[in-house]
């Protein structure tokens, strides 16, 4: 398993990712390709045998980090994927300048919060009914200085 920068050419293989993975609220072909284009945002893959085991998404405006995505396929989960992706980015964000890294969880996301809270990241405060079906969510932040 390798984790690299993400290729235009992967961009499919992720959006496929995202739509199995996000039924409903996920980033699809053009959200991805956009982002992949804007030097604010940062895109690694995760890749076993020439196969998209995951990605993870950051945007770095100056000081500050959003942790746009991780996702891992589901055959590839607890596996130490995510972990890796995440570790990958939190460099990236540190060499941009970033001192903080920011994300939104779904509260019923316990594998992901795990992974946030063993990675260093604290609960900020919540946001009531954030996503489009009511459920809450989390905003978690992680010093990178």
């Amino acid at each position: 398993m390798i984790i690299r920068r993400c290729k235009y050419e992967d961009i499919l293989s992720v959006a496929e990712l995202e739509k199995l993975s996000f039924k409903g609220e996920c980033w699809g072909f053009g959200t991805l390709a956009s982002a992949f284009e804007n030097s604010q945002y940062s895109m690694f893959v995760a890749e076993e045998d020439g196969e998209i085991a995951g990605y993870g998404c950051i945007s770095v405006s100056y000081e500050n980090c959003d942790l746009e995505n991780v996702l891992v396929a589901e055959e590839y989960r607890r596996s130490g994927v995510g972990r890796r992706i995440l570790n990958e980015l939190l460099q990236e964000a540190k060499s941009r300048g970033a001192e903080n890294m920011f994300l939104e969880v779904r509260v019923s996301n316990s594998p992901a919060m795990r992974l946030y809270l063993s990675a260093g990241f604290v609960g900020v405060y919540a946001r009531s009914r954030y996503y489009s079906d009511g459920e809450d969510c989390l905003v978690m932040k992680k010093s990178l200085i």
